[in-house]
């Protein structure tokens, strides 16, 4: 992937990932999302469903859509909060719960072939490249900073194609 940009390569080898987890999941009528929510819930305690969305970083529709596609499944079940009668707790299933150990076994089985394939030094320096993208996102240090020329010369002024576009239709 030489002269690929950052993003492009993250990218496509998410989405990469992405179809593999899906395509493995479909031979158990799941999703990728579905096997992520049952990794993402406590196997006993059950969980906040407020809880779900920011640590899955999906979106409240995608998730409530999932959710209730897990439920139709008999993956999981809901129950009122009983320390706050606003919450609903999202609890495993039997079902769930042997679904969320197929979906850990199928993270744990990608994982260990990257091992195998990866030294341990590569793998760390990936790790630590994503951290410090992961930071300067969060820290919003990507687009506060000009740069690349002055991010080309803040695109050749921006009012001088104003004026051109103008002049151009007078």
């Amino acid at each position: 992937m030489k002269d690929k940009t950052i993003d492009y390569i993250l990218r496509a080898t998410w989405q990469a990932v992405s179809r593999m987890y899906n395509e493995e999941a479909s031979k158990y009528g799941a999703t990728m999302a579905t096997g992520f929510a049952l990794l993402s819930m406590d196997k006993e305690k059950g969980t906040p469903s407020t809880a779900l969305g920011p640590k899955m970083g999906m979106e409240a529709t995608s998730l409530t859509r999932t959710l209730k596609s897990m439920e139709d499944k008999g993956l999981i079940i809901r129950k009122k909060n009983p320390y706050d009668g606003r919450g609903v707790l999202i609890y495993l299933t039997d079902f769930g719960k042997e679904k969320r150990e197929l979906s850990k076994n199928t993270v744990l089985k990608f994982n260990e072939t990257v091992r195998n394939h990866i030294s341990e030094e590569k793998l760390q320096h990936f790790i630590e490249v994503a951290e410090t993208i992961n930071e300067l996102i969060q820290d919003k240090n990507i687009f506060n900073h000009t740069s690349v020329s002055e991010l080309t010369e803040q695109t050749e002024k921006p009012e001088n194609d104003i004026a051109k576009i103008q002049k151009n239709n007078q």
